[in-house]
């Protein structure tokens, strides 16, 4: 697998950007019923991770403030993971929890490793 040696900048900025991408349609869900309708009733709580959801994961997906921006959305997930899932079953295939597990290291290792390229920002 050498041959991936020279596109490791690369491939990191599409982790980054679809990480972010895939990230901002949790938050306009919750908040804005699309693309897909919410299920759950709304308190402040899920207000409140929408908002990091939509904006956290555009400022990711853009390379704005990525750093801070990565750190809360792993957070979020962090604690969304252990609120909702963990709580239920220890293993993240029987509670439900892999899509926040897999967003919030994802999201710590952006945080660790910035920007990048193709970034509006520069850490």
């Amino acid at each position: 697998m050498k041959f991936l040696d020279n596109y490791q900048e690369q491939t990191y900025a599409l982790l980054r950007i679809v990480t972010g991408f895939l990230f901002i349609w949790h938050g306009t869900q919750k908040l804005f019923n699309f693309p897909k309708e919410f299920t759950y009733d709304l308190n402040a709580m899920m207000y409140a991770a929408g908002g990091i959801e939509m904006i956290g994961g555009a400022l990711v997906m853009i390379g704005l403030f990525t750093r801070p921006a990565a750190f809360l959305c792993s957070g979020l997930m962090a604690a969304a993971y252990w609120m909702v899932h963990g709580m239920n079953n220890f293993f993240p295939i029987m509670n439900g929890g892999e899509a926040a597990a897999f967003f919030c290291f994802a999201f710590l290792y952006i945080a660790a490793r910035g920007t990048g390229m193709w970034g509006l920002g520069k850490d």
